[in-house]
């Protein structure tokens, strides 16, 4: 296969997996930024957290991928990317992993102040890279300042306070806000009653400052820094989804919603990398030159031995994944979360504790009856 068709190929793949990326891992950092807004006692924030168990860690796989995938397929796009980026991507990774921990550990003692703590570190967690990865994006669609050193290499000159831009801060904030709708609809699928109404009402709420946000950002995006009238396609057909998204959550039509929902950020980011095509990091000043997937990809060799690498195991992958998904499809009821009180290393002195916070929790709040 020509090395100009593999460039292509795998320049369409790692978007594929971002979109992956942003419709599986958006609903998650959604429920984590609303789990104190949505969950108003323990029972509750259990339940939230319950959702989210079984697919997080599988969810953030596709951003495993897509980062290993362009270092391999495009090593000089990743070095850049990485180092010109280096402290957004650094805190990104930060909350990713305090966020983590938080799943892991909010359990294991019932002490509300420990669990108010990982409460508020799983919400940092959400959010920071829910805003961040909307600026990062922001600034690779509009141009970087990058220049290429005297080996053939690539160097980004700007600092960190350069992409801090207007359209990128825009970029951010519509993530942001797209991934809490995208999680409130989510909730609203995926949970009963009083979390599902609770849900419904915060999605239509935010949506619309999501739809807002949308068109400012696609449409700057598109007229500022698009050249190719195709990519008019995938703004038009997100837009439409959105609407049509708010409109079944609206008629409390949840699956229908998040399916709009889910096809609403598939189409934004493959306009993002359609107005990037066939750059990777285009240069700020657009007379100079910016990085392509010519001169940023491996050789023909390397690019071949990952195809057939793909080939072979992203089916195994998605059947997995969607394997997951179809096990844990059912609701969960705050009713059928079991002791959401105890913590598994109490000792049984904070065990009784736990267990008296509960009868009276449960007697201000008692838990709606499932369905």
């Amino acid at each position: 296969m020509p090395l100009e068709t593999l460039q292509i190929i795998w320049f369409g793949l790692i978007a594929v997996l971002w979109i992956g990326y942003f419709v599986l891992e958006g609903f998650d950092y959604g429920v984590g930024i609303l789990l104190p807004v949505l969950g108003k006692n323990e029972r509750e924030r259990r339940a939230l957290l319950t959702t989210l168990g079984p697919v997080w860690d599988g969810n953030e796989v596709w951003l495993l991928t897509a980062g290993g995938a362009t270092f391999a397929a495009f090593p000089e796009w990743y070095a850049t990317l990485f180092s010109g980026f280096y402290l957004p991507l650094l805190l990104i990774l930060v909350a990713l992993i305090l966020r983590g921990v938080s799943f892991e550990y909010r359990s294991k003692r019932s002490d509300p102040t420990w669990r108010k703590r990982f409460d508020a570190m799983i919400v940092v967690g959400s959010f920071v890279p829910a805003l961040l990865w909307g600026v990062a994006f922001g600034n690779l669609v509009r141009g970087v300042a990058v220049s290429q050193d005297g080996q053939g290499g690539w160097l980004y000159t700007g600092g960190f306070f350069d992409l801090l831009n207007p359209y990128s801060l825009i970029g951010g904030l519509t993530t942001l806000t797209l991934f809490l709708t995208h999680g409130a609809v989510f909730v609203a699928l995926k949970t009963g009653s009083p979390l599902r109404e609770r849900a419904n009402k915060l999605a239509s709420q935010i949506g619309v400052v999501a739809a807002v946000l949308a068109v400012v950002f696609l449409l700057w995006s598109q007229l500022a820094f698009s050249e190719k009238t195709w990519t008019w396609i995938p703004v038009i057909i997100a837009a439409g989804c959105w609407v049509a998204g708010l409109a079944m959550n609206f008629r409390k039509r949840e699956g229908w919603a998040f399916t709009f929902s889910a096809v609403t950020l598939a189409a934004a980011v493959a306009s993002l990398f359609g107005m990037l095509y066939p750059y990777v990091m285009p240069n700020i000043e657009r007379a100079l030159p910016g990085m392509t997937i010519q001169n940023a990809s491996s050789s023909e060799y390397t690019l071949t031995i990952m195809t057939w690498v793909a080939v072979i195991l992203t089916p195994i992958v998605l059947v997995y994944q969607a394997w997951t998904y179809w096990v844990f499809r059912k609701r969960v009821n705050p009713s059928d979360i079991v002791d959401p009180y105890a913590g598994s290393l109490d000792t049984p002195a904070e065990a009784a504790e736990a267990a008296a916070r509960a009868a009276k929790d449960e007697a201000l709040s008692p838990p709606a009856p499932a369905g």
